[in-house]
C-alpha cells in the first residue's frame, strides 16, 4: 500500500509528520536520545525487521534529521547521530513522554524525565519565548503566514470562528 506523502502540504503539522510521524521514526529518535547510535543498537532495542528499520533509518537520514557516519571501514558499519534539526525534535518527544505518563500510564509511571543536576522529575510545559507565558489551546490562535495558501488562510478563518468552544483563562473564571 502507498504510503500518503504530506510533505507539499502547507500545513507545519503535516510537514512534520511526513518526516516524523511514523511511530517507528519516532521510536528511533527515542533510542537515539538515549545515546543509541548503531543499527544493531536500534535493532535490538526496538525488534524490528532489518528491512523496516533500514528503510526508515535512510528517510531520517534523508530528511536531516538523522547523519549517517561511518565508524569502521571492513566491514562497512555506520552509525546515525542526530543533527540539529533532529536534536530540536526533542521537545516534541518530552511531551509525548509526558502526555502518555498523564494519561495512558493505567498501570503506574514506568518512567520519568527528571532534572540531571537535583534529580527532580520534571513537568515539561510550552511556554512562549516572547511573554514567558504558557501555551495552550485557550490562549492562542492560527494566523496565516507569508506564504499562507487560501486552504490555510481559511483554516485560519475557521479556527478564529470557532474560538468560542476554547475561551480564555480569564473568560473561564467569570463563567
Amino acid at each position: 500500500m502507498q504510503k500518503t506523502r504530506f510533505d507539499n502540504m502547507p500545513c507545519p503539522v503535516a510537514r512534520s509528520l511526513d518526516r516524523v510521524g511514523e511511530w517507528w521514526s519516532i521510536l528511533i529518535l527515542r533510542d537515539a536520545f538515549h545515546g543509541l547510535s548503531r543499527f544493531d543498537q536500534f535493532q535490538q532495542s526496538l525488534g524490528l525487521s532489518p528491512t523496516i528499520l533500514t528503510r526508515r533509518l535512510k528517510y531520517l537520514v534523508e530528511s536531516g534529521i538523522l547523519h549517517k557516519q561511518r565508524y569502521q571501514t571492513r566491514p562497512a558499519r555506520y552509525e546515525y547521530l542526530l543533527t540539529e534539526r533532529g536534536k530540536d525534535f526533542f521537545p516534541v518527544l518530552a511531551a509525548l513522554f509526558h502526555w502518555g505518563n498523564t494519561h495512558l500510564a493505567d498501570d503506574g509511571i514506568s518512567a520519568e524525565l527528571v532534572d540531571r543536576r537535583t534529580g527532580q522529575v520534571i513537568r515539561p510545559q510550552l511556554i512562549d519565548s516572547i511573554t514567558q507565558q504558557p501555551i495552550a489551546l485557550h490562549n492562542i490562535t492560527l494566523a496565516p503566514g507569508p506564504a499562507a495558501t487560501d486552504g490555510m488562510r481559511q483554516r485560519a478563518a475557521l479556527m478564529q470562528q470557532n474560538l468560542s468552544a476554547f475561551p480564555p483563562e480569564s473568560s473561564k473564571e467569570s463563567l
